[in-house]
């Protein structure tokens, strides 16, 4: 039998070693060494100097028959949404999130509305009376549920190959390990490795498994970046700790589309589901109040309402403060250049503080417009009209580029009621002379949108 070694491969120039180090001595690269496995045994050969190849291994496309896609369904629409419409047979999906964001109460939560399929939880960080606790405490009750707390991946095996079950939730990959890697659990090569069998039982034994990750300081999940390309499905656990909602977001899905959301809100009962998001981010907005202003982000294939709200007030400082919160700050800074080349006002001796209500973060350029007619409200400290959304990207020249998915956007402000929607002139053609219930404006420059709103 061969020996398992490790060693240490830079990913950047190939350099190896035994022994761990911060920079690659090779290239000077920080961060870039990786443990690998390394097998000193001989390989088996195979009699004859050559492999044997199965002719029914390999076949043309057009020989291979269509086989219908088995879905489970949650029970829980925004679960299903995320994941295209219900959990694939012998799938493998990677849950991320920041520590009691919810992970294991969604795992919990999943396993109470699925009663036709058996469920094997196996807990790394938890004791078996720990989960049944968690579970009386949420009034859940669990059937056809089994809890394995173990930490070894051959008696993981060996538990799956006896029991059969439908769906395993491992919590979490990063506590479980493989005996004959002598590394600590939580390295690169356990990780990978763990996966790697996790994902060969799955497609062996038609299993859907969950894994349940950790993340780092930066939001991105623990572990190689291979982690990710070998599951089939990767979500992201989002949400602020300071607010009772949490957002679901699709990374990675072979089986549907990405950058899909499903809203929960956090409860003393768990996670309950939020089917109008828009609604519940436009329930606390203030009418009338300078600096607030309504846009539509599209999240995935949902279209929703937030409230953007910002803070311009004279800096005590040399360095005024630019802070943002759900919006990315780099972006923030060209608009405020753009705002003052274009619009003519000086805003760097003013403190700039943006705020996406509701915790979400949004990354789309469809609010740039919204974003920067909120600072200009809080600069002239001039409310503008509260039934009015506003909508565009903004080039650096000012112009208001058109956006993607503008009917749906117009769609849902209309539903919730909103008189007038600002958008970019360009996507007035695309429209068709649909009737709205709302008055829709075109704007071709940010000058030309303060004109009409102020």
């Amino acid at each position: 039998m061969s020996k398992v070694k490790t060693k240490y491969v830079c990913q950047n120039c190939g350099y190896s070693t035994l022994r761990w180090s911060g920079k690659c001595p090779e290239c000077d690269t920080w961060s870039s060494l990786v443990e690998e496995i390394v097998s000193t045994g001989k390989k088996k050969s195979s009699g004859n100097g050559m492999l044997r190849v199965n002719e029914g291994s390999y076949k043309l496309i057009s020989e291979i028959s269509s086989v219908n896609e088995s879905r489970t369904q949650t029970h829980i629409s925004e679960l299903d949404r995320v994941l295209g419409g219900g959990i694939v047979g012998g799938s493998v999906i990677l849950i991320g999130g920041d520590p009691g964001i919810g992970k294991s109460t969604l795992m919990l939560q999943l396993a109470e509305q699925i009663k036709d399929k058996k469920i094997l939880y196996i807990s790394g960080e938890e004791s078996a009376s720990q989960i049944k606790l968690r579970a009386d405490r949420l009034n859940y009750h669990l059937g056809n549920f089994y809890i394995l707390s173990e930490t070894n991946m051959e008696i993981i095996e060996a538990v799956i190959e006896k029991e059969s079950p439908d769906i395993v939730v491992v919590d979490s990959i990063q506590t479980v390990y493989r005996p004959e890697i002598e590394s600590a659990p939580g390295t690169v090569s356990q990780l990978r490795e763990s996966a790697a069998l996790l994902m060969f039982i799955a497609k062996k034994k038609n299993v859907s498994v969950f894994i349940v990750g950790h993340i780092t300081k930066d939001g991105m999940i623990a572990g190689p970046k291979v982690l990710e390309h070998m599951v089939d499905v990767v979500l992201q656990f989002e949400g602020e700790r300071t607010h009772s909602y949490r957002i679901l977001r699709g990374i990675k899905n072979r089986f549907g589309s990405t950058n899909e959301i499903g809203i929960f809100e956090m409860t003393d009962m768990g996670l309950k589901e939020v089917l109008n998001p828009s609604e519940v981010f436009l329930s606390q907005r203030n009418y009338g109040a300078s600096g607030c202003v309504i846009s539509a982000s599209i999240e995935g294939t949902r279209p929703i309402l937030i409230e953007v709200q910002a803070l311009v007030t004279s800096s005590n400082f040399g360095i005024p403060q630019r802070t943002s919160m759900g919006f990315d700050y780099k972006k923030l800074s060209i608009i405020i250049a753009v705002i003052e080349k274009k619009l003519g006002i000086v805003l760097s001796k003013s403190d700039i503080f943006i705020n996406i209500a509701g915790g979400i973060k949004i990354d789309e350029p469809a609010i740039d417009l919204a974003v920067a007619m909120s600072i200009y409200s809080s600069f002239r400290d001039i409310p503008l009209d509260s039934e009015t959304v506003i909508l565009g990207e903004i080039g650096l020249s000012g112009e208001i580029r058109t956006i993607s998915y503008i009917d749906r956007r117009i769609t849902e402000a209309a539903k919730l009621g909103f008189k007038r929607i600002i958008v970019p002139k360009g996507n007035l053609k695309n429209l068709n002379n649909k009737k709205y219930k709302s008055e829709v404006t075109g704007v071709e420059k940010i000058r030309e949108a303060v004109e009409k709103l102020i």
